[in-house]
């Protein structure tokens, strides 16, 4: 059943559209790495078995993917922590859709509408747009986008735990998990940490606090001689 909802999006003809792109991302809510966005233009060639990356197993999106970049049109656009720290995670996810959008349209002119996934236009997209709330099960092009996003940030997850493997990416992909929290409080954050993130400023700014206090309270004891 989920195979045949993806097949086509009827909902467009109707609406005088017939060539979209879908737009999706992955990592809006992890603690660390990158947020990764993708786009899909199917040109009506349809990978069976596309739906929701959530609702696959990991084996399956694999699967899946390596069928999508085959037979399918894509663009893949990586928005570092840093970029997300600098500009906020939803100006960083918009950047990185319109990064998508235009690498693939300057590729297929026929694209006739973008869609989104989510409530949130794009600004900057010359073409309509329509933002699809859960999106990812309801367009082929926006699930596909979810998959090729999914995937390939999971093998930037997988990189970094080999790089860093006491927080254990491979697993949490980053995520805010009790077992990474406690490896941060532990080990200190890097790079590919987001520091703007609640849980690691409230760290950070309670681990500065700390020493703060202990530089006072030496420079207390010095100055009456404790």
């Amino acid at each position: 059943m989920k195979k045949e909802i993806l097949k086509r999006e009827y909902f467009l003809y109707k609406m005088g559209y017939f060539f979209p792109i879908g737009i999706d991302e992955a990592g809006r809510g992890p603690l660390a790495g990158p947020v990764v966005i993708a786009s899909v233009y199917s040109n009506s060639v349809y990978v069976d078995g596309v739906y929701d990356s959530k609702q696959l197993s990991k084996k399956q999106r694999e699967e899946i993917y390596k069928e999508i970049i085959q037979k399918n049109s894509y663009t893949i656009s990586v928005i570092s922590s840093q970029e997300i720290d600098k500009i906020n995670i939803l100006n960083a996810t918009k950047k990185g859709m319109l990064e998508c959008f235009n690498s693939l349209y300057n590729q297929i002119k026929t694209i006739d509408i973008a869609l989104i996934d989510g409530n949130q236009k794009v600004p900057g997209i010359e073409i309509d747009q329509l933002t699809v709330v859960k999106g990812d099960s309801k367009s082929y092009s926006i699930a596909a986008a979810s998959i090729v996003a999914k995937v390939y940030r999971d093998s930037i997850m997988e990189e970094l735990d080999q790089k860093y493997p006491q927080y254990n990416f491979k697993n949490n992909q980053g995520y805010g998990t009790k077992e990474h929290i406690e490896a941060i409080k532990k080990y200190g954050v890097i790079p590919e940490h987001r520091l703007t993130f609640k849980p690691i400023h409230d760290i950070i700014k309670t681990e500065n606090s700390d020493k703060n206090s202990g530089i006072l309270e030496k420079k207390q004891r010095k100055l009456f001689d404790f």
